[in-house]
């Protein structure tokens, strides 16, 4: 069924761009075996922003990790976009990756030997993108570092650093954005402005957001909240 007049599917009948579907994660060791993640299932549709909320060890980082098909799950699938990551081949995952998320962490993950420049074209030139100095350029001043191109991270501060990886994640313009503790390298109030900018960035672009925090005030800026407990969703708020 398509809209009368635009001709696409509305907005209820898609797919949506995230699905997780029972997802375990267990890990066995001399000790035993250790359940990570219990069951986890749910679904986000595309410009849905979302908040993973819990304790240190509750299994939030694991769940992103699985989400972007970097960790693989004992049980259970994660859908992107449609395609069943653990369908793929480890490279098929990559490429997929390249395509459709991007990626923000609390050590913002910069290139040490490559300036903030060539940080940002780095997954346009991936791409093949034949205007990547260009797009990056105009990226970086987007994030207020039209000065800094020429720099290399050692010389930028935290936050200077983490705008680099903002605009590195938002310059290919992913259909999912997945952020782990974005802010926690940072004192309290460039994280604030940091956040500022990545909720601004995800507005203009439409981006799906999945942010994990332990913050509970920056999950508070999105739509909606999954709270993990003991490696299963204790809450979906909304």
């Amino acid at each position: 069924m398509t809209d009368a007049t635009s001709g696409t599917q509305p907005e209820a009948l898609r797919p949506p761009i995230i699905a997780v579907e029972h997802v375990f994660k267990s890990v066995t060791d001399a000790t035993g075996t250790l359940d990570i993640l219990r069951d986890i299932d749910f679904s986000l549709a595309g410009g849905e922003t979302v908040a993973i909320v819990g304790a240190s060890g509750s299994g939030k980082s694991t769940l992103l990790s699985i989400i972007a098909g970097l960790d693989v799950p004992t049980r259970g699938t994660v859908r992107l976009a449609g395609q069943d990551l653990f369908a793929l081949d480890e490279d098929a995952r990559a490429a997929l990756r390249a395509r459709q998320v991007g990626f923000v962490f609390q050590s913002f993950q910069l290139l040490g030997h490559l300036t903030a420049l060539e940080n940002v074209m780095l997954p346009l030139e991936i791409a093949g993108r034949r205007d990547a100095r260009q797009a990056a350029a105009a990226m970086l001043d987007r994030v207020g570092l039209a000065e800094r191109l020429g720099h290399y991270p050692r010389v930028l501060s935290g936050g200077e650093q983490q705008r680099v990886a903002l605009a590195r994640a938002f310059v290919v313009h992913p259909a999912v954005l997945l952020a782990d503790e974005p802010t926690g390298s940072l004192d309290f109030a460039t994280g604030e402005k940091v956040m500022q900018l990545m909720f601004e960035l995800n507005r203009e672009q439409g981006t799906t957001l999945v942010l994990v925090t332990h913050d509970r005030a920056i999950a508070a800026q999105c739509e909606r909240r999954l709270t993990v407990e003991a490696g299963r969703i204790a809450a979906d708020d909304r």
